[in-house]
This record gives structure tokens, sequence and C-alpha cells, in this order.
């Protein structure tokens, strides 16, 4: 009886002790905040599968190349003369525009009416600019000899680029003085050339304030390249620069005058831009031949018409190439008419250094400069109607 007894007790001690032991191991609900003993683990819910995603396509990033040259020019022709479509035909009378146009441009280099006689104080200042022992007050006294030339310097040494202080300058020798014998240089130049950009536009009423733009860039960026990469003439360089502008004027202005003579016929912006390509730089050289300028300057002209490889051109003919170029593409930039990205990417190195180019493109593309010969230097006036 008494082990009948004893056997019940054990089963009943032995199912509560399981008992107990289930429900400590039972996970309990945990309140926010409580911790988690590290020997206890919370139920979590089955893993799901996995599902492949596919990411969403990414956005195409656009390439950007570099232009040719041609591109550039034929970019900015569009911008003095408006839409050209290319490879474009015209109408036969626009073609006898062509022949008149080009048989004027044979002599204009001795024509008053297109181009400038070579001015007669020419040979002294080359002399006196290039001549290291000639003083300030001797380049002053051959400057003061023309009136004329006077004006135009004090106009441009007071504009917004030249002038350095609020107090204006008055005399050539304040100018000399503060500008010294490189911005002496420069003006002398600018000088020399101004009255050939007082044209009309006409029916291409942008093309004055382009033309100009770019022969002022142009001379400016011939001029840093001649002095850091090439070590030559920074006045031949100017001077270059500015006579490769003029003669584009001169095309212009002739092939405005053919049109003139057939009333019926508007001028045809392909006509005058083909026109520009293969006359510019061959009037150029006839301007600069008429004027005595020195034969490394015809040389660089040649250069240009020629399409003399870089490495077979002169030093002053890779500066006037370099600095056509860039000058073009910071027109067309300060124009909106062609993108930061693009522009640069185009911009010719032509062993300038990194820091050196950054530098000059900033100039080329500075707003200042563009406006100073536009707006304080006698600038070319807006277009009138034909």
């Amino acid at each position: 009886m008494v082990w009948g007894l004893a056997s019940v007790f054990v089963v009943v001690v032995a199912s509560a002790l399981w008992a107990a032991w289930v429900f400590t191991r039972r996970p309990r609900p945990v309140r926010a905040g409580t911790p988690i003993p590290a020997n206890q683990k919370r139920d979590t819910p089955p893993q799901q599968p996995a599902v492949a995603t596919t990411p969403a396509p990414a956005e195409p990033v656009p390439e950007v190349f570099p232009l040719s040259s041609e591109e550039v020019f034929a970019k900015l022709h569009e911008l003095a003369l408006g839409p050209i479509t290319a490879g474009e035909s015209w109408p036969a009378p626009h073609d006898e525009i062509i022949s008149k146009t080009d048989a004027v441009l044979e002599t204009v280099a001795t024509e008053d009416r297109y181009a400038p006689r070579r001015p007669s104080l020419l040979p002294q200042l080359l002399r006196a600019v290039n001549d290291e022992d000639v003083s300030r007050r001797e380049l002053v006294a051959i400057i003061s000899k023309d009136p004329s030339l006077v004006g135009n310097l004090l106009k441009m040494a007071n504009s917004s680029f030249y002038r350095v202080s609020s107090q204006a300058v008055e005399s050539i020798d304040r100018a000399v003085v503060i500008l010294g014998n490189d911005g002496i240089r420069s003006l002398i130049a600018a000088a020399l050339t101004q009255p050939i950009f007082q044209i009309r536009g006409g029916v291409f009423p942008e093309f004055p304030e382009i033309a100009w733009e770019h022969t002022f860039r142009t001379a400016s960026a011939t001029v840093t390249h001649t002095a850091i990469v090439e070590k030559s003439d920074p006045f031949a360089a100017q001077l270059l620069g500015l006579v490769a502008g003029m003669a584009g004027i001169v095309v212009f202005r002739v092939a405005m005058d053919q049109y003139d003579t057939r009333l019926t016929l508007r001028p045809h912006p392909g006509v005058v831009a083909s026109l520009l390509d293969a006359q510019s730089m061959a009037v150029a050289k006839r301007i600069a031949a008429s004027w005595g300028l020195s034969d490394r300057i015809q040389a660089a002209l040649d250069d240009q018409t020629t399409a003399v490889a870089a490495d077979r051109q002169t030093a002053l003919g890779r500066s006037l190439t370099f600095g056509r170029l860039a000058s073009a593409l910071a027109v067309l930039h300060a124009n909106k008419s062609l993108d930061d990205v693009t522009a640069q990417i185009s911009l010719p190195i032509a062993g300038m250094p990194a820091t050196e180019l950054g530098r000059l493109w900033t100039r080329l593309t500075a707003k200042q400069e563009a406006a100073a010969p536009r707006k304080n230097a006698a600038p070319p006036p807006r277009a009138a109607a034909r």
C-alpha cells in the first residue's frame, strides 16, 4: 500500500517539474524598452525567399565631343550671319556676286574705300616700340604727332578694360606710365586698325559686333601664346591678330557693296560665309604687304592660307592659328552659342601649360573684356538698315 502511494507521489512530482520546465522555455512577451536576456531569443517570422529586383536604368549621360576648327568657324559664321545649311547651294546670281567680290579683293589693299592706307607713323612706331633704348618720352613724342591717334589712344586708355583707377587718363604721358610699353603697344596696334571697324551690318546686324569681338580676342590670345609658348614678339603678334580681323571686315564690306548693285537679290549668309573662309587670310596678306609689315607677319598669314601642318608653321603662324580658334570658341561661349564643357574640350592646347591656358580662357570669356571695345573704345555703331 505504501509502495503504491509512493509511486503516485513520484509521478505527480515529475509531472510538476516537467510543466515548470516547459513554462520557463516558452517565449514571453517583451515590453518596449525591456532588455532581452542573452540566453533568450525572440521568435522571428520565417524568412521569406529573396525576390530578385532589377535596378531602374540610369539616365544615359550624353557624350561630349570636341569640335573641329571647321565646325567652330561654321558656328561663328552662323552667330554673325544667321542660319547656314552645310553644303547648301544657292541660285546662280549669287555665284556672280562671288566672282565680282573676288575680283575686287585682288586690289583691295590699295583701295581707301575698303582698307586704310598704311598710317604714316607706322614705320616709326614699329621701330620705337621694338627698340628697348627708346624712352617713353620719345614714344610719346611720336604718338603726339598724330591728333587722331592721340584721341583714339586716350579713349581706349579710359575704357573699362584698360583703365586701372577711377582717375581719368587725360594725357599720353600718363597713359604710357600707367600701361607701360606692352600696354601702349596694344593700344597703338588697335588704334591703327580702328577705323576699319566703323561698318554697317545691313541685313546682318550682328556681324560688326561679332567681328570686333573675335578680332579683339584673337589679338589677345595670339599675344599670350606668342609670349608664353613661342617666346616671340608680342607686338608683332598683336598687329597680326588685328590685321587678320580687319581683313574679314574688308571681305564683308566688299561683298555687301556687290549685293548693293543687285537690289533685288537679298544677301545670302552662306555666300558671305564662304567668301570669309576663302578670302580673309589672302586679303590680310595683301594689306600687310601694302603696309610694309615684316616678312614674319606675312609668313604667318601664309600659314593660314596653305593649311600648313602645325609642326611646319612659323612661330607667329602657330600663335595666330591658336589665337583665332581660341577666340572663336570664346565668342561662341560668351554669346550662349556653345556650352562651357564643349568649348573647353575644343580649346587647342598648342603647347600652353594647363594653368596658363585656364587663365587665358578666363580672360577671353570675361564680360568686361568683350564689352570694353564696343562701349568705350570707338565701337562700331549698331548697323542701320540697308
